[in-house]
């Protein structure tokens, strides 16, 4: 009984840790060049966003894309204590992100949204640091995901 429990034990490892499974590496899928990015809304993320599609776009690529990208930020109350004074604030971004390839006439869309939220120090220098960094801290994630949406969606043209 205790060799057939051994055996049972060493085939059920061999099968779960062999299974084949591998991460996608984005980077090898990307098979486009981005052309040209127009931006509008909120300038500060879109030169973050702008610049890490540009830097993860394939040069010399027979694709190429024209992305739109439109930026909305909103900035709200999420916390008050007692004394009714703010000490938490809640940051949504909205990207509306348009491609399509120039050699194609075809055109998609889609959106990506994130959202996080920073305290309010005692010093405003302290605050405008806290929202500065969770805005880039959005912005760079945001760029990720609309990169990984751009892969899958420019291998499906």
């Amino acid at each position: 009984m205790l060799k057939f429990r051994y055996f049972i034990i060493t085939v059920s490892i061999l099968i779960l840790t062999s299974c084949g499974f591998k991460i996608v590496n984005y980077s090898s899928l990307s098979n486009f060049e981005i052309a040209e990015i127009t931006t509008s809304g909120e300038r500060k993320i879109n030169y973050r966003v702008k610049n890490k599609l540009l830097q993860n776009s394939n040069k010399g690529s027979d694709k190429l894309i024209l992305i739109k990208i439109e930026t909305e930020r909103d900035k709200s109350i999420k916390e008050k204590n007692i004394k009714n004074e703010i000490t938490k604030y809640a940051l949504d971004i909205l990207i509306k992100v348009e491609f399509s390839e120039i050699n194609n006439s075809i055109s998609r869309s889609f959106t990506v949204k994130k959202n996080g939220d920073y305290a309010v120090s005692e010093k405003y220098t302290q605050t405008l640091n806290n929202e500065k960094k969770l805005n880039n801290l959005l912005a760079d994630d945001l760029a990720d995901i609309i990169f990984k949406e751009l892969v899958l969606r420019v291998n499906d043209l």
